[in-house]
């Protein structure tokens, strides 16, 4: 992997102007609040708010809302690994399991601690020209460092050839 092109991945998302960035790719992450608070090698944590626009007729963070949160921590990380990558990777969310174990009425920080598992997946696509499928597992905890839901995404990652540059399958 481009340790150069990671690090220009990391400060992009990072920055204070990526807000402004999200809200052309992924204007609902914008208006929930979603924030990449830390990416490294190896992990990646994303908060999100309670607040009015989250919140279900529960008076708690509506769960779709965790899980916009949960799959950018995962995402993000194999978006890292795969920034100008030559050749390109192709990334899909193939699976999303959830398990929501307490309410979320604060700040929810989710982490995924799947930074070496994706970047060797991502380099064994590469490498064996073949479709490759991860788990990824995010977890998302409140202000006390409470466990609030658990999530696995299912990723499937393939390098494009010259040949298949718009071919998503």
């Amino acid at each position: 992997m481009n340790t150069k092109n990671k690090e220009e991945y990391r400060k992009l998302v990072l920055s204070p102007f990526f807000k402004a960035g999200m809200l052309k790719v992924l204007p609902m992450g914008t208006i929930a609040g979603l924030k990449i608070t830390e990416l490294d090698d190896l992990q990646c944590k994303v908060t999100v708010p309670y607040k009015y626009i989250n919140k279900n007729p529960f008076n708690t963070t509506y769960w779709a809302v965790l899980g916009m949160a949960a799959e950018m921590a995962s995402g993000a990380l194999v978006q890292m690994y795969t920034h100008k990558s030559n050749p390109s990777v192709s990334m899909f969310v193939t699976g999303c399991n959830g398990k929501f174990l307490k309410r979320a009425i604060g700040v929810t920080t989710f982490i995924c601690n799947d930074g070496q598992l994706i970047a060797d997946t991502i380099q064994k696509a590469i490498d064996t020209k073949e479709a490759q499928t991860i788990k990824s597992n995010v977890k998302g905890y409140d202000k006390d460092q409470v466990l609030l839901v658990d999530f696995d995404f299912e990723w499937s990652l393939k390098a494009r050839s010259k040949n298949n540059l718009f071919n998503f399958s």
